[in-house]
């Protein structure tokens, strides 16, 4: 019973259940397209589906992401206890997981329809082949802001049937916050990338990362205020997005010296950034 036990708590490390940080950076964007897209009455079922899938496919995620970089992790100080970098769990063992947790999000978006399923299977590929890319080209980050942006076209399909120009203005948002947290995130590892030849967007920015990451964020807010106009958002909604970019700003000032933990920091900022857009979505349509 307590080699079950410490097996299962292995997978779980595996998934990284023990830092959800991922399901919410995930997680809020989906919603914010789920309730757009239903003008603030989601449907229960696709709201289900979608809350668990999200937690499904960030964990099959970090797997695919551990097997990937299995022979890297060892060498980065953050990341060399992880179950696939030890020994802990074998590569077979992590693959018939991850091949299961895919199964379990097919099951779940089978419930939905055809271009739903449509593009939960175009989302897939995206997070399969996102690990990859970091030894190919400089902006790993760009493609991880699409797969974890990827649940709102979905979520808007689920809702209506098709995605229209605001499901992909929100799409936008979330690729653009993508782009900025994990950016911040390759920050914290630049100095064990560049020794091992990892390739990230806070190494192809260079000293220009902080102007850069602003840039990005400037026109993540413009985004924002464009869904806000086209979804006939109010002032709960415009409250929240100013909030919201206060909280960037304090993102600016944790990376200011480019410290690791200040990086990760500011990385782990960006969900409470993503919930408080969240809460002003929510607000805007309750108080209508």
């Amino acid at each position: 019973m307590l080699e079950l036990l410490d097996q299962l708590s292995r997978y779980a490390r595996l998934m990284r259940l023990h830092e959800p940080i991922g399901i919410w950076l995930l997680l809020w964007p989906t919603l914010w397209g789920l309730w757009i897209a239903a003008e603030g009455r989601p449907d229960e079922q696709i709201f289900i589906v979608f809350v668990l899938g999200t937690i499904v496919l960030r964990s099959a995620g970090c797997i695919i992401n551990d097997f990937a970089d299995r022979k890297i992790d060892p060498h980065v100080g953050r990341t060399a206890d992880r179950p696939l970098a030890t020994g802990e769990v074998a590569s077979a063992e992590a693959l018939i997981l991850f091949a299961a947790l895919m199964l379990i999000g097919l099951g779940l978006v089978l419930t939905v329809n055809s271009l739903t399923v449509q593009l939960a299977v175009a989302g897939a590929l995206i997070a399969v082949v996102y690990p990859f890319t970091k030894r190919l080209i400089a902006t790993p980050q760009f493609v991880l802001g699409i797969a974890f942006a990827w649940g709102v076209p979905m979520a808007f399909a689920a809702e209506l049937g098709t995605v229209p120009r605001l499901g992909w203005l929100v799409f936008l948002a979330a690729v653009l916050l993508g782009i900025i947290y994990d950016t911040q995130y390759a920050m914290a590892d630049r100095e064990d990338d560049l020794k091992i030849g990892v390739r990230s967007t806070a190494i192809l920015f260079g000293e220009l990362d902080r102007r850069l990451i602003g840039g990005l964020q400037l026109l993540l807010f413009l985004t924002l205020a464009l869904i806000g106009v086209s979804a006939g958002l109010g002032a709960w909604y415009y409250g929240a997005v100013a909030l919201a970019a206060v909280l960037a700003l304090y993102q600016q000032y944790l990376i200011k010296d480019r410290l690791p933990e200040r990086c990760l920091r500011a990385f782990r900022n960006n969900a409470w950034l993503g919930g408080c857009v969240f809460s002003g979505i929510i607000l805007d349509y309750v108080f209508r």
